[in-house]
């Protein structure tokens, strides 16, 4: 009985072993075990290009190699082609007023006008007729007040007065500012010839004229400070020393000469028609 059960033991320990052999054979019937290296194959066609990196960091500078001379500055290059016109930029500040072009050519006449209202004229004439009688009668009549009444001589510039009252230079040439003139200042002949007659005709002798000792340099010297021009009508004594009690006086003659400051004597007066 115990043999028996022995044996059937061995039988089913067998049986197990060889049930676990054929799931073990089929297990590993699954699994491919890697070969030898086999040879070398051939260069397969060359693959898509692939997508562009990212930019780099800037490099260094590298050294330029130029006739033999290393780190030395490297020549420009050739100019680029010109490239598009950009945008237009904003306007700029009005410029300055040019020159004043050429006239044009003249436009065609325009039309004709209507016809104007009869005009009375007449009238008007005798009007502006008398008007021209009155200027004319008004222009005698200041003319007689200037050359009889006030004995007044005038140049195209110029108007010349004839004050006698018998003063001191400083005094006399005070008065004809007063009056709104000048001490007279014969600087041309023609005036000097003008004021010669004036003096005749009023029966003087001598009367002071706008003529004083300069300020520098010496001599003579007008009265509004100009330098003297008309030097030729001195008379037999030309002064040769200026004191500042010389001054100058014309005579009936148109002569000039010297005569102290301080002497009370008529004086001719000057004014600008401007």
């Amino acid at each position: 009985m115990a043999g028996r059960n022995f044996r059937k033991s061995i039988l089913l320990l067998l049986a197990f072993y060889n049930i676990s052999s054929v799931f073990a054979i089929e297990v590993c019937s699954n699994t491919i075990l890697p070969g030898s290296k086999g040879d070398q194959g051939e260069v397969g066609d060359e693959g898509d290009v692939g997508r562009l990196g990212k930019t780099g960091p800037p490099g260094h500078r590298g050294p330029c190699y130029f006739a033999g001379l290393v780190n030395k500055p490297s020549l420009p290059g050739e100019n680029g082609e010109k490239g598009e016109p950009g945008r237009m930029g904003k306007m700029g500040p009005a410029g300055e007023r040019g020159e004043k072009g050429a006239r044009g050519i003249d436009g065609p006449s325009g039309l004709k006008g209507k016809a104007g209202t009869t005009c009375d004229c007449g009238r008007y004439r005798k009007v502006v007729g008398q008007m021209d009688i009155n200027i004319g009668r008004l222009k005698n009549a200041v003319k007689f007040v200037k050359n009889v009444i006030l004995g007044i001589k005038e140049t195209e510039e110029k108007l010349y007065l004839l004050v006698k009252d018998a003063r001191r230079y400083r005094d006399a040439l005070m008065n004809c500012k007063l009056r709104g003139g000048t001490l007279a200042m014969p600087k041309t002949i023609d005036t000097n010839t003008l004021l010669t007659s004036y003096v005749s005709e009023a029966g003087l002798t001598h009367v002071f004229i706008g003529l004083q000792p300069a300020e520098t340099g010496g001599g003579y010297a007008y009265a509004d400070g100009s330098p003297l021009r008309n030097s030729t009508v001195w008379g037999l004594e030309v002064p040769t020393e200026v004191s500042s009690n010389s001054c100058v006086q014309m005579g009936s003659n148109g002569a000039w000469s010297q005569v102290k400051c301080d002497i009370g004597k008529y004086f001719i007066c000057e004014f600008s028609k401007k």
